[in-house]
């Protein structure tokens, strides 16, 4: 464990991970929270329409989370030490989990199929911990739904599972700056990143705070993806 002191697709398909991240993000305080898996049973039951564009299937490279300072120094007064789990890594200040798999369709916005961006984005083997005295938390494999701009993943305390894919975090895309692209990865950044009442709750009663605050900031997100 290191202590803290850091999708094959084509340009059209980064554009899909853009509407995932802003589009849906805007209205995600309006979304009911749902777990990633059940994103298509969410929509309405009329016949699917067919996509007007789909990444059958991702692959790298990753997301990245900026730290926020004041998240830090939220760590620091309660004592907690940070640490990164499996293959995530800290590099310059952001974490970085590697994307792993998934799928994400994206339906015309103008019709009444909701939501209409579907799909997974996801990061297993990868997480990162929490550490007071002999208690260690870990979240890990981490994944996105884009849907509901919410992010679900695997809770532990020491060691023992403590929740299964639950909703850790929510995503707000009104900051996401415009696609840019680095040779031939499509880089989207600026969505935040804010502790669900969920992880706040859990948190706080394993560590017997109260002082994990609901929609706390801990950073600023950025998802690299390959497009060849």
């Amino acid at each position: 464990m290191r202590s803290f002191t850091k999708t094959t697709v084509g340009f059209a398909a980064a554009g899909i991970l853009i509407a995932g991240l802003a589009g849906c993000s805007s209205d995600a305080s309006t979304a009911t929270p749902a777990p990633a898996s059940s994103s298509s049973s969410s929509s309405s039951a009329e016949a699917t329409p067919t996509p007007l564009a789909s990444i059958p299937s991702l692959s790298g490279v990753d997301t990245a989370v900026l730290l926020d300072a004041d998240f830090g120094a939220a760590l620091t007064s309660l004592g907690l030490t940070a640490g990164t789990v499996g293959t995530a890594t800290l590099e310059e200040g952001s974490l970085h989990f590697p994307i792993t798999g998934g799928n994400v369709d994206y339906y015309d916005p103008a019709e009444s199929y909701r939501p209409f961006v579907q799909g997974t984005i996801q990061h297993e083997g990868s997480g990162f911990s929490l550490t007071a005295g002999d208690i260690v938390v870990e979240l890990t494999n981490f994944t996105i739904d884009p849907g509901t701009s919410e992010l679900f993943g695997d809770v532990s305390v020491n060691g023992e599972s403590a929740a299964t894919q639950a909703l850790l975090f929510n995503l707000y895309g009104g900051t996401l700056e415009p696609l840019k692209m680095d040779g031939d990865n499509a880089i989207l950044t600026g969505t935040t990143v804010h502790i669900s009442s969920v992880a706040a709750g859990l948190l706080n009663s394993t560590f017997s705070t109260d002082a994990v605050a609901d929609q706390m900031l801990v950073g600023i997100a950025t998802i690299t993806a390959a497009t060849k």
